[in-house]
């Protein structure tokens, strides 16, 4: 419990210090960096599971809230953009194993599940199944998502000028109660109907295809509150940062080191993506960024939420992308040591 109660209280203080020194995100970014420091300075940290799943129904809440008809409609379109995902999956593959295994020294199923982009969860249960050193996976998969989350704000700034300043949504009090009431139960029964059936990103996806079904069929008119997703960035930041609880200075030289490196990889991979659906005017280039970034469904849904960005192709993406990995992953990696 000590420990829940420290990274309650460092992350508030990320916050606070975010927002008195004007710096971008303040509710994710905040919490994230002040879990790492006290992370590294030997501090326990622990979150609370059910509740770090619970803030992520309020961003699958906001993304079915934004899929309209005229939205939907737009799907068959993506197609050419759509396509290029497994293609990026293949080459952060055919780099990233390699890299692993024969530049870090890893065995073969940690330097496969490694480089895969798929959720932080999955690869650690698949890695496990394999053999894999999960601990390993855990920091180089934390790693990913979390330089990933800190790099694009500064990308969106520096290269489309985005207003990370904006508020997420409308306050509380703006938004009719009946609303806030249905959002709350597709949250929670989306949720535990997604995880009853088995559905990968449960927490998200649940909530996304019931918030959209009513919308769809004139339910809902309004995304959740500014107030719930500042608590949804909080708790993700939180979560990210206290993954680096108990880390030793080997694992800091050796797991981190590795993984920094391959996001390096990762982040020039994604601009390349970017450039070449830019160039042929296949999308937008922030929208494209979001999409391709080989980071976590939760946080790039955070970005795109705050810089007004297409949910729909974002999330189109970054669904195929976690689909594709957690359905072939496992396959391909049988292939691959035969």
């Amino acid at each position: 419990m000590r420990a829940v109660v420290s990274a309650f209280g460092i992350a508030g203080v990320g916050v606070a210090v975010f927002h008195a020194l004007g710096l971008p995100l303040p509710w994710l970014l905040g919490p994230i960096f002040a879990c790492l420091i006290a992370a590294l300075l030997r501090v326990p940290l622990a979150g609370i599971k059910w509740l770090n799943d619970g803030m992520r129904t309020i961003l699958g809440v906001a993304v079915g809230a934004s899929l309209t008809p005229a939205i939907i409609a737009g799907f068959p379109a993506m197609w050419p953009t759509l396509v290029m995902v497994p293609v990026m999956i293949a080459l952060i593959g055919l780099i990233g194993v390699p890299y692993f295994q024969r530049l870090c020294g890893y065995d073969f199923p940690t330097a496969y599940y490694g480089a895969m982009p798929g959720g932080l969860q999955d690869m650690i249960v698949f890695g496990e199944e394999a053999g894999a050193n999960v601990r390993a996976l855990s920091l180089i998969h934390a790693t990913r998502v979390m330089v990933i989350v800190v790099t694009l704000p500064f990308l969106l700034q520096g290269i489309w000028g985005s207003d990370l300043s904006n508020p997420p949504g409308a306050p509380a009090v703006t938004i009719p109660g009946i609303e806030l009431l249905i959002m709350v139960v597709c949250a929670i029964v989306g949720w535990r109907g997604a995880k009853w059936i088995g559905l990968f990103g449960a927490s998200i996806l649940g909530p996304l295809i019931l918030t959209a079904a009513v919308t769809v069929s004139g339910g809902l008119h309004h995304r959740p509150p500014a107030e719930a997703i500042w608590a949804a960035q909080f708790f993700i930041g939180m979560s990210i940062g206290s993954k680096y609880a108990g880390i030793t200075v080997r694992e800091l030289r050796h797991d981190v080191s590795a993984a920094l490196g391959f996001c390096g990889v990762l982040i020039l991979l994604t601009l390349v993506f970017v450039e070449v659906i830019y160039m042929f005017g296949l999308a937008p280039g922030m929208e494209s960024l979001l999409a391709f970034a080989p980071g976590g469904q939760a946080e790039l849904t955070v970005l795109a939420l705050i810089v007004g960005a297409d949910m729909a192709f974002v999330i189109a993406h970054h669904v195929l992308r976690i689909f594709l990995v957690i359905l072939g992953a496992p396959i391909a990696a049988r292939w691959a040591r035969r």
